[in-house]
């Protein structure tokens, strides 16, 4: 599904005040945007709708069953308009046993995830930060972030330097700016109503987000979504013992561990050319998955690790919500 969900390593990172920018600043370009809020939040909503001009919808994975958000979301995005949908609290943050998270929502509807990252008080430290996030769930896709609350030209460009090292993109830059702060009173925000120069604050907002923001990238990995297999292509995976070979474009597609099937022996090949972090994630469609993690390269020509894992359910994950993000990052050579 063509869409971005805007979320966030915690709260007070800034991502309302990123997703009002955003939506004004698509509105400003003609594109069609369908805004949305996770959980059961009234009050987001109402600031979403200004700045767009549409009605905003609730999408709560926690009370609402998946058929109904899958139906609403398809309805709300008719006509070709691209789904923003901001995040609640962390990006895995949710109920006592972990469930109905904003990561759930991200991968059943297969939104491509922009992390909103407050980079007032860390510099390098981000990439770590950033890494930990994309790599935390297979099926969850952080494909770029906004760096907010950046205070100088050279604090952004070590910013920059740690996030290029890790391959991850950002989309925008926004610098620190009081007149971004909207005001907040006991469980929220005030509400929108009660702003007499709302529309201001928002203009502001785009403005902000639009003086650093690539969005050609922003609008293709909306459109490109988050392709994974369905449960019920599961029985035309490949079968168990089946020999992996892994392509060099793919080789970097996801940070941390690697996935392979059960009991598979497995050749991955790694250039020296380039440098790989500790852990690297790549992430492959079997019947049986588990994580193995892989030390990084070493020089001297390419690099073969044999892999091999206990059993784990994969229609269980497929059924729990959780299954793997397969979508371009595996071919398969039978042995």
């Amino acid at each position: 599904m063509s869409g971005l969900l805007i979320a966030a390593p915690s709260s007070g990172a800034g991502k309302t005040t990123v997703t009002l920018g955003l939506l004004r600043a698509l509105r400003r370009r003609g594109i069609a945007v369908a805004p949305g809020k996770a959980g059961p939040d009234y009050i987001d909503p109402a600031f979403h709708a200004a700045a767009s001009g549409t009605l905003c919808l609730n999408f709560d994975p926690w009370a609402m069953r998946p058929e109904l958000i899958s139906a609403n979301a398809a309805l709300h995005r008719s006509g070709d308009r691209i789904l923003v949908i901001e995040a609640m609290m962390g990006l895995f943050d949710g109920a006592a046993d972990g469930r109905g998270t904003a990561a759930d929502l991200a991968a059943q509807l297969g939104l491509s995830v922009v992390l909103v990252v407050d980079a007032s008080r860390m510099s390098q430290s981000v990439a770590a930060l950033v890494t930990g996030f994309a790599g935390f769930r297979a099926d969850v896709r952080v494909a770029g972030v906004i760096l907010n609350k950046v205070g100088s030209d050279r604090h952004e460009a070590m910013l920059r330097q740690a996030l290029e090292a890790i391959r991850m993109p950002v989309i925008a830059v926004i610098g620190s700016d009081k007149a971004l702060s909207l005001p907040e009173r006991h469980l929220g925000l005030v509400q929108a109503g009660e702003h007499a120069t709302l529309d201001n604050f928002i203009d502001h907002a785009a403005d902000a987000v639009s003086e650093e923001c690539n969005f050609e990238f922003l609008l293709r990995i909306a459109r490109q979504g988050l392709n994974r297999p369905s449960a019920a292509n599961i029985d035309r995976l490949p079968p168990l013992g089946a020999r992996i070979a892994v392509a060099r474009d793919v080789a970097f597609a996801f940070p941390t561990s690697i996935c392979c099937s059960a009991g598979a022996a497995g050749v991955l090949r790694f250039p020296s050319s380039r440098r790989l972090p500790t852990r690297r994630r790549l992430v492959m469609p079997m019947r049986s998955i588990c994580p193995v993690v892989i030390p990084s390269c070493m020089p001297g020509g390419w690099q073969r690790r044999r892999i091999s894992a206990p059993a784990c359910s994969m229609r269980q994950r497929a059924t729990s919500g959780s299954m793997a993000n397969a979508a371009a990052t595996w071919c398969l050579a039978r042995a």
